[in-house]
């Protein structure tokens, strides 16, 4: 199949639904699917993936051109970087990846540590760059974002292909990241090649991104993988505060993927609401009450499914989150929920702010940038 076509011409690309069951990938029609994928992304085209985060838009990360027609998909500023994936044995005794070793001039002896714990899985590095890299992937800057992904179909993808992939969120850029291939086709029909549907994203929220050539090291973005579970395998680590992240506006590079402060963000305006489980109730009732005139929606947690919530919030729509106990479960179902309730045409969406610590972080970095343009 020929490559997505480019400029004004992407927007009239026939996008391919391939269907994959990630338990059965030695199916003829798994195998059929990854094929064409596979063909598709070395001859230059766009494709969007499944990973153990949410899905992302995938192109040879060595040819620029490909590259280039990602940004034009998601209308994605030059100044942000993409992460690139890959696959491949991770040795405990060798501190060679076959991908991996073209694309980096330098890999610190903590990273490979935390390439032996965590890969295949939800957490990027920051590493310097070969010039195999091109600039459009880093947007210029030295250092380079790689992850492996475990979702088997990524990973299977990837080794396919046999190119490292540059994979954003498949989503247009500073909107709500996709989690299934239904949130990829909302956004994107018909400006990519294909999407490879496999079922949900596990975790729901994008990787871990961790600076590992700095002591500490940095955290710029939480995820999946805490800070206390790298602390604990490479020793200290910080994350980077809210107060030198860079506006998203901004006409300059990033220092990585995902710290510009309007991302993941709805149609509808984000209201956020601090406050343990007992304090909510209240506290959602008093917000509701001060936009009660508006077409309300509620990020509503489990444990609050009976509770009276007044009537402004009878009357506006609910979306069952998940367990305010299982920060997981909220994670999973944190963009999923903020995706229904914009289809539901709310004005304004009511949401608690999970207590800090652990993937709780990481919930609470998505929600702060997507309210970051109207939050109170």
């Amino acid at each position: 199949m020929a490559a997505a076509a480019s400029n004004s011409e992407n927007s009239c690309v026939k996008t391919l639904r391939l269907k994959v069951d990630s338990a059965h990938l030695d199916t003829h029609e798994a195998q059929s699917a990854l094929a064409q994928a596979a063909q598709i992304l070395r001859a230059g085209g766009l494709v969007a993936l499944p990973t153990e985060t949410v899905y992302g838009l995938g192109a040879n990360a060595l040819d620029a051109s490909a590259v280039a027609r990602i940004f034009e998909a998601k209308q994605r500023p030059s100044w942000d970087p993409i992460i690139v994936h890959i696959a491949g044995p991770v040795a405990q005794n060798s501190t060679s990846i076959p991908m991996l070793d073209p694309l980096v001039t330098d890999v610190p002896a903590v990273a490979h540590d935390l390439m032996r714990t965590f890969w295949p899985g939800p957490l990027t590095l920051l590493l310097p760059r070969s010039a195999a890299v091109p600039d459009i992937v880093t947007a210029g800057r030295p250092l380079v974002g790689i992850r492996m992904p475990a979702h088997p179909v990524a990973f299977e993808l990837i080794r396919q292909a046999g190119v490292p992939l540059a994979a954003p969120s498949a989503n247009v850029f500073g909107h709500i990241s996709p989690t299934t291939a239904e949130h990829v086709f909302e956004d994107l029909d018909g400006k990519i090649d294909a999407v490879l549907d496999a079922g949900p994203a596990k975790h729901g929220l994008e990787s871990t991104v961790l600076d590992p050539n700095q002591n500490p090291m940095m955290i710029y973005r939480p995820g999946a993988i805490t800070a206390n579970q790298i602390r604990e395998v490479a020793g200290p680590v910080e994350t980077l505060t809210d107060k030198i992240l860079p506006n998203a506006s901004a006409r300059e590079a990033l220092p990585s993927p995902g710290v510009g402060l309007r991302h993941y963000a709805p149609r509808a305006r984000l209201i956020l609401v601090e406050g343990t489980l007992s304090e909510l109730p209240g506290r959602l009732a008093e917000a509701a009450r001060a936009h009660e005139r508006q077409r309300l929606g509620v990020m509503l947690p489990a444990e609050m499914a009976n509770v009276d919530l007044g009537t402004p919030l009878r009357a506006g729509i609910e979306f069952a989150w998940g367990r305010w106990s299982a920060p997981q479960e909220l994670a999973e179902k944190l963009y999923a929920g903020l995706r229904a309730l914009d289809a539901q045409a709310c004005d304004v969406i009511l949401c608690p702010m999970p207590e800090a610590g652990g993937i709780a972080d990481a919930i609470r970095d998505r929600l702060r940038k997507a309210a970051h343009s109207g939050s109170q």
